[in-house]
């Protein structure tokens, strides 16, 4: 047994987020729990989104999601380890590609898609993750999950078709959505390992942080182009202390117990809440080819997941 396993084991036995065989291993109930519990606090980041666009400008909510996410991660106690230089790259990384940037395309394609719909459009995040999986971190991929992929991607094309045909400005506001779940697709990939050797909580704290840096010259002139709403400013505190810090927190376990691969099935579970608080709180429309799509892209999301 190598040293990198000896290490796994080690962490293993002291929080229980993290597994040798997280690719193949089958899912027990405490991965089900931070499924559904990350599903339901991303599943409500669009509706959040879409209420702190009324006053605040994109940048502005950014930077703020990223703050009270930061300072929400600083709050959890951590057995805290320091980076091998060799890692320090990645959470960089990290930090861009699973947060900053992503979370910067969010509130900008708002602008033209509305919040169900961009919940929906997060189901791409699973092709995209086994696609940059299989060709850049030599994950290896299954005929079956392959096949649950491929229906997955079925599905997308039926949620998006209607927003795309549209006009211009809804397809720019889609083609940064998906600008955006590519950059996911690697952080997911980078998550995964970097938690299982530092855990997750000391992972998500560096790159929050990192992203907060970032975003804060975006997130000053975001708030001189802005007017101040207390529904605005709670809407931010919401999406960054739920949607931001414990959502990653979970996200990055879930991670580090079943995979990048496996994990990113999260964005199959909340289209469907986040299509439903689109509607009844914003009056979303959604078009039956959008909803064939969600079903559609769900099943792939089981064939993803059977063994």
């Amino acid at each position: 047994m190598s040293y990198c396993q000896i290490r796994k084991l080690d962490y293993e036995k002291i929080d229980g987020d993290l597994r040798l065989d997280s690719e193949t291993a089958s899912f027990e109930k405490h991965d089900w729990f931070l499924i559904i519990g990350t599903a339901g606090l991303w599943g409500a980041s669009p509706l959040f989104i879409d209420i702190a666009l009324d006053d605040f400008h994109p940048s502005l909510i950014t930077w703020l999601r990223v703050l009270f996410g930061c300072l929400t991660i600083w709050i959890f106690p951590s057995n805290s380890e320091a980076v091998r230089a060799s890692d320090r790259r990645k959470v960089m990384l990290l930090g861009f590609t699973w947060m900053a940037f992503p979370l910067s395309m969010f509130p900008i394609a708002q602008q033209w898609v509305n919040s169900s719909m961009t919940g929906m459009l997060y189901s791409a995040v699973p092709i995209l993750t086994v696609m940059i999986a299989a060709a850049f971190f030599q994950v290896s991929t299954s005929p079956q999950r392959l096949k649950g992929i491929c229906i997955g991607l079925i599905g997308i094309v039926l949620i998006s078709s209607p927003e795309i045909s549209t006009d211009n400005t809804n397809a720019f506001g889609v083609g940064l959505m998906f600008l955006a779940f590519i950059s996911y697709g690697i952080g997911f990939n980078l998550a995964g390992p970097l938690q299982n050797q530092y855990g997750s909580i000391p992972v998500v704290r560096r790159a929050l942080t990192l992203a907060t840096l970032l975003t804060t010259p975006l997130g000053i002139y975001g708030t001189l182009s802005s007017s101040f709403s207390l529904q605005a400013m709670s809407a931010c505190l919401v999406l960054g202390a739920g949607g931001t810090g414990i959502a990653y927190i979970w996200s990055s376990k879930l991670t580090g117990r079943v995979g990048a691969v496996r994990s990113s099935i999260v964005a199959y579970l909340f289209p469907i809440e986040a299509a439903i608080l689109g509607v009844m709180f914003r009056g979303d429309s959604i078009s039956y080819f959008a909803i064939i799509g969600v079903v559609i892209a769900i099943s792939g999301a089981y064939q993803t997941n059977s063994n």
